[in-house]
């Protein structure tokens, strides 16, 4: 975990980072106009004034360490005959060629090569609509999916020289599907509230949401509302206080639920989703600073300034996790737990990954 303040920029493993925005006047706290609040309706006013003040010329947060991707066309694997070669695809895309020899044959001379593969559901064809064997013996995935995660084995068949006897050779790979994290924000903020059980906190609940999802839209990020609880809080030598404390999360818009916004690489999700944060920040420091210029009483339900934290949060899908351990040539990746172990009746997979990143995994039956 690593924890910064607002100020400045901004897995394996998961890490945090949390931040602040600017500290202004705490006093407010304790220090509310004896004169009567302002309405409620002036609240709402006030928050979409920030909206309108809103910049999105923000800065970029640095890239976050990717995948070690085995997707391209020139990415060749060859096998061993001491142990299994693992192999990592990402989903849904077109996988490395898979060869049928160790790295001493590839670069050897072989008569009447001969090469038969076998994966988990079987023997495997030379070619169907997912899957080709070249007639090198190369294996080929064009849209690899969960259940194709599993052991390989070829079994190639060749003479060294036209006077040798055939020889045979048994190469193992496992085959691991992977995908990319899931990464968001999830910030905390703390409200100076009207009594708990007023509708009136509700409404306002309501409308900061609104705002807060207006204020990222363009970047095709959402907003979602985790926890929403009021509290009475005691003041250091002060009486009682109801405060709403909001917990929110900023994701991206990612390419399962929809296209990708746009092609360009500056429309990656983690850039945008930088943008959104510092949109975020830039709200509620703003908040405090219009607070701080007025001269009427606060309004009933007010910011408090110094209580927006932050935390990045970078975690796999159910049935995805990391493990540097198991995996040291893709530690970043969000590798699928248990190849082979996929179960059609529900669609998961056994959870068996040593990883603090799996969540919501189902055990299969």
């Amino acid at each position: 975990m690593r924890r910064r303040s607002a100020g400045g920029g901004g897995g394996g493993g998961e890490w945090m980072e949390a931040s602040g925005p600017g500290r202004a006047r705490r006093g407010w706290r304790r220090a509310r106009a004896a004169g009567s609040p302002l309405s409620r309706a002036a609240v709402v006013l006030l928050l979409s004034a920030f909206v309108a003040r809103a910049s999105s010329s923000v800065g970029y947060l640095i890239r976050l360490p990717r995948g070690f991707r085995l997707t391209q066309d020139t990415v060749k694997i060859v096998g061993s005959s001491n142990f299994p070669v693992k192999v990592y695809v990402m989903l849904h895309q077109k996988s490395p060629h898979v060869l049928c020899v160790t790295q001493r044959l590839r670069n050897s001379e072989l008569i009447d090569p001969s090469f038969q593969w076998h994966g988990p559901k079987g023997k495997i064809i030379s070619e169907n609509s997912t899957t080709q064997v070249t007639s090198t013996g190369s294996l080929i995935f064009q849209n690899f999916e969960e259940g194709m995660s599993g052991v390989y084995t070829c079994f190639l068949e060749y003479k060294p020289t036209v006077e040798e006897i055939v020889k045979n050779l048994q190469l193992k790979y496992v085959i691991y599907a992977y995908r990319e994290p899931h990464y968001y924000y999830q910030f905390t903020a703390r409200y100076h509230a009207a009594p708990c059980n007023s509708i009136y906190n509700i409404s306002f609940e309501k409308k900061l949401l609104q705002i807060l999802s207006k204020l990222v839209l363009d970047l095709s990020c959402e907003v979602s509302l985790l926890k929403s609880e009021c509290h009475h809080v005691k003041m250091q030598r002060a009486g009682l206080q109801n405060e709403l404390f909001f917990t929110f999360s900023v994701s991206s818009l990612d390419t399962e639920k929809g296209p990708k916004p746009c092609a360009d690489h500056n429309c990656e999700s983690s850039k945008r989703l930088s943008k959104a944060k510092n949109l975020i920040e830039r709200f509620f420091n703003q908040q405090v600073e219009v607070l701080g210029r007025r001269a009427e009483p606060l309004p009933e339900i007010y910011y408090i300034e110094g209580t927006l934290q932050m935390v990045w949060i970078n975690r796999c899908f159910p049935g995805y996790g990391m493990n540097t351990l198991k995996h040291p040539k893709c530690p970043e990746c969000c590798v699928i737990c248990s190849p082979g172990s996929y179960n059609p009746r529900d669609g998961t997979h056994c959870l068996q990954c040593n990883s603090s990143l799996v969540y919501g995994a189902k055990a299969c039956l």
